[in-house]
């Protein structure tokens, strides 16, 4: 045995495999920090650099109905996976993959007439932009078909080198393309990185998929799949159209300065996602094969609460003591010193939102839906409450959208809390 297996031996499945696809993600997100800290501030005037973040936003919408379709597909690849059905599982790629084309064809179309609204709400002229968000939208939704039966097979060194690739085509991409055309230059880079994930996750799927296709479809599992793919947008839908009312009320209310050092801040206190995205992936086929052969994905769910709570204080406690020292050596850093001490703050608030993504992937992954009955109701309140603020001139500062996101976390990780403890394992 050698010192790898012996490794994996020792510390299970799950550590083993989060530590891997940990490291690999950390090369990743080296590259991915240099872009966001160094490369975008460096490019894109302060003016509009508040507007990059409203912009992902209203990218990762358009791309809702896709990226549902390929989170429900994950699901069932789970179950196709633990029962080696590897021909059924040919077919249903091919089947999803022509449903998300058709699906976004329509998107595409329904959000080409939005778009000009939207940029001129964010204060972004358009030119060419609108054309590349709709490009990059595409192939990120497009990715995941492949990227999650990657992840659903536990083929995750695959994953590992996959992240490890894709990152620096993306910064080669924007490094090339951003001294031209800065905000079109960041989303063809946006778009340079699913598209090598989806053109890499062929090359690691070709042996998977190599077997005869066997039926797959019929009434009964296109009856399936829908219903899925309702309980996954029914999940999705809420959380990311908050996402996109918070991102582009912060943008259209607060001051360039406000909202550019917002997207600053967020650079940092975002690393606590580093690991949360890491465990998430782990953790989804992990759960959906504990809750398939009848365990509790319970102890699974608190390991993964576990690191995050650890890591993120390990990482507020580093910016309390070298955060403006690093914003100093940053492009127009000097501009957000005195933003510097909401970053512990606001890595607090991502950690609560860590552990709330825990638990509903969990629930998702074993096909369990009770918690959209609270779910749903507050991702429609808190951003209606903030819209309300608003307009009524509440959200002026920085301040005041610190406090909101604060409020948000804590309602949402409350009701989590309450949840965990009423979990059962599957015999009681």
């Amino acid at each position: 045995m050698n010192l790898i297996d012996k490794l994996r031996e020792k510390l299970g499945d799950f550590w083993y495999y989060s530590l891997m696809l940990f490291l690999a993600l950390r090369v990743a997100d080296f590259l991915n920090m240099f872009v966001g800290l160094y490369v975008v501030p460096k490019y894109i005037d302060p003016s509009e650099l508040g507007a990059v973040l409203p912009l992902i936003s209203f990218a990762t919408t358009l791309a809702l109905p896709a990226y549902v379709f390929s989170l429900a597909f994950s699901k069932e690849v789970n179950t196709l996976a633990v029962h080696r059905e590897f021909g059924r599982l040919k077919s249903l790629m091919r089947g999803v993959f022509l449903a998300v084309g058709l699906v976004l064809i329509a998107a595409i179309g329904i959000s080409r007439l939005l778009l000009p609204v939207f940029l001129e709400k964010i204060r972004v002229v358009e030119g060419s932009l609108g054309i590349l968000i709709l490009a990059s939208a595409f192939l990120s939704c497009a990715a995941p078909i492949y990227t999650n039966a990657l992840q659903a097979l536990k083929k995750f060194t695959a994953l590992s080198l996959l992240n490890v690739i894709a990152a620096p085509v993306r910064l080669l991409t924007m490094l090339l393309a951003m001294p031209f055309r800065p905000l079109s230059g960041y989303f063809v880079g946006q778009g340079a990185s699913p598209f090598a994930q989806i053109f890499l996750s062929i090359f690691f799927l070709r042996k998977v998929l190599a077997v005869k296709a066997a039926p797959y479809w019929s009434k009964a599992t296109t009856k399936k799949l829908f219903v899925l793919f309702v309980m996954m947008a029914l999940y999705q839908f809420p959380s990311m159209i908050s996402s996109l009312v918070d991102s582009t009320i912060l943008r259209e209310y607060l001051s360039d300065v406000d909202s550019a050092a917002y997207y600053m801040i967020t650079r940092f206190s975002d690393i606590t996602n580093y690991i949360a995205i890491t465990l998430v992936t782990i953790l989804f086929p992990m759960t959906a094969e504990a809750a398939e052969e009848g365990r509790s994905t319970k102890p699974l769910m608190m390991k993964a609460f576990g690191a995050q709570i650890v890591f993120s204080l390990l990482l507020a406690t580093f910016f309390l003591i070298f955060g403006k020292s690093i914003f100093m050596v940053l492009p127009n850093g000097s501009d957000y010193l005195e933003y510097v001490k909401f970053i512990p703050i606001l890595i607090g608030a991502n950690t609560l939102l860590s552990i709330q993504l825990f638990y509903t992937n969990t629930e998702a992954s074993a096909n369990r839906w009770r918690f959209l009955y609270w779910w749903i109701p507050l991702n429609a309140a808190l951003p209606s409450m903030l819209v309300a603020l608003a307009h009524h001139g509440n959200i002026r500062s920085f301040e005041a959208i610190v406090a909101y996101l604060v409020a948000s976390s804590l309602a949402k990780s409350a009701i989590v809390a309450v949840s965990v403890l009423k979990m059962r394992s599957p015999r009681e």
